[in-house]
């Protein structure tokens, strides 16, 4: 019989904003937006609960935050805080299991399943780390329990901030079926576009639906759907994880329509990445070229080789070929950016004659 696992989500409460809030209490219960100025083309990295209230979120441009809310507190955040308490926070972790997995600087997930303290209830050691985060920290955070990281990520979500959520095999079925569509971690805003057009609300509707209907509207991801809504997530905690993408993007402080310049931020971009994917000894295989138009328009270019490859002059050509057949005649552009995905992690020489190759059939583009 298979051993039911006690995995642990542990999320800190906006993190970025709650650390500059600790260190400057005269801001506390104020809208704290951390990120770019106000009224400038950078993005909110994190926001206060209070400026939450006003629609403000992640990812969202500074200047829409600063329509949002005009009074609200525009911050850098102070990323030597930040580090200092990110690692404190993984050291409290290890001291109930080895087996944790960072998510990002402010999150992870923690097996104990076998614990080092030899803790029988995972709830328990829940409330003890959520306990010595903020006796060391002066922060909350909030952290789900359950059997597999899937609902442990969920059920960190459904009391936030500060709590504690348990979704118990017996309380699974439930909480999924109940849960909104665009609730489910993995199923982002295109998805559930969709799915609320093909009429999937909940959790309860997706259940409904055959893998096999949903593989015909979603690909291979639709197995992945139909998996999660039923509980079901074999994934491991594991304690390294692997990169998937690496890029990098560059938003103008004016909309840009010269094509030339583009091409100079395409080649420092290329230039910024080879040297990061060199250091790290991998190689990728495709490359994605992304541009945001001046009316806000996101597009996205892909372009997969049979080889992979790790050196700048291939990033550029790469990158501005796909720039050239994406333009349109007079755009502006406010954001330009380039990422390598599909990583190869052991370099090929094979792979060297075959670039030389590559090179020699494609036609100059500039």
């Amino acid at each position: 019989m298979t051993k039911i696992r006690n995995i642990i989500h542990v999320d800190m409460d906006a993190f970025f904003a709650a650390v500059y809030i600790r260190d400057h209490p005269e801001v506390k219960g104020k809208p704290v937006i951390c990120g770019g100025p106000a009224n400038s083309r950078g993005v909110v990295s994190t926001c206060s609960y209070e400026a939450r209230k006003y629609g403000i979120h992640s990812a969202m441009p500074s200047f829409k935050a600063h329509k949002l809310c005009p009074h609200g507190i525009f911050v850098k955040p102070d990323f030597d805080a930040i580090r200092e308490v990110s690692e404190i926070v993984r050291k409290i972790f290890y001291e109930y299991s080895d087996l944790v997995e960072p998510v990002s600087i402010d999150e992870a997930y923690i097996d104990v399943t076998d614990n080092k303290k030899d803790i029988a209830s995972a709830t328990q050691i829940a409330i003890e780390i959520r306990r010595k985060i903020f006796n060391k920290t002066r922060l909350t955070a909030s952290a789900g329990v359950s059997y597999n990281k899937f609902l442990a990520k969920i059920a960190s979500d459904m009391n936030k901030p500060d709590g504690l959520m348990v979704v118990t095999p017996l309380k699974a079925r439930q909480v999924l079926e109940e849960l909104p569509i665009g609730k489910f971690h993995g199923i982002g805003k295109v998805s559930e576009k969709k799915m609320i057009m093909l009429g999937i609300i909940t959790g309860k509707d997706l259940k409904e639906r055959t893998l096999k209907e949903l593989m015909k509207h979603f690909g291979k991801v639709g197995s992945y759907y139909y998996n999660i809504v039923r509980g079901i997530d074999d994934r491991e905690v594991t304690t390294e994880r692997i990169r998937k993408s690496l890029g990098h993007e560059r938003t103008f402080a004016k909309d840009i329509s010269d094509v030339n310049k583009m091409v100079e931020i395409l080649i420092k971009l290329a230039d910024k990445i080879s040297k990061q994917m060199q250091e790290r000894k991998f190689k990728a295989k495709t490359l994605t070229l992304k541009i945001k138009y001046a009316n806000f328009d996101l597009v996205s270019r892909s372009k997969t080789l049979d080889i992979s490859f790790d050196k700048e002059n291939v990033i550029n050509h790469l990158g501005r070929k796909m720039l050239l057949e994406t333009l349109g005649p007079k755009c502006k552009i406010r954001l330009l950016g380039l990422s390598v995905s599909n990583l190869v992690w052991e370099n090929d020489k094979s792979d060297e004659q075959e670039l030389f190759t590559f090179f020699r059939s494609e036609m100059p583009i500039i």
